[in-house]
């Protein structure tokens, strides 16, 4: 029996990959694109604390220009319940008692004070 031989010229090259066409961005065009969404993620992360900050600070400035209209709120509140209570005091005594010597308003104080004061 004579042998199989090769054929004159050998055989025809193995194709042991394929040859796919490469499909979406080299590697590294990802790691750019996400390094790129990355920082302008922090950048408004930073834009949002940075008016956060602004927003406590306009807050506590608004507070404190509101507090001489909030003082002035109570003072109205303290002379008319002052008022009303003198009134009182006319109707149930029959004439106004002075308690403090002169007649200018004093505010009313809740402090328990010692009795006896060394200085």
């Amino acid at each position: 029996m004579p042998q199989d031989m090769p054929p004159v010229g050998g055989y025809e090259p193995v194709q042991y990959r394929r040859n796919l066409p490469v499909r979406g961005f080299r590697p590294a065009w990802y790691l750019v694109a996400v390094a790129g969404i990355m920082t302008y993620g922090f950048y408004r992360v930073g834009q949002g604390i940075r008016e956060h900050n602004e927003l406590a600070r306009e807050k506590m400035w608004s507070r404190i220009h509101l507090i001489p209209l909030l003082q002035a709120e109570e003072d109205r509140d303290l002379v008319r319940r002052h008022l009303a209570q003198q009134k009182m005091e006319e109707e149930l005594l029959g004439k106004a008692v002075p308690v403090y010597n002169g007649d200018r308003f004093v505010r009313p104080t809740y402090a328990v004070t010692p009795s006896n004061v060394t200085k």
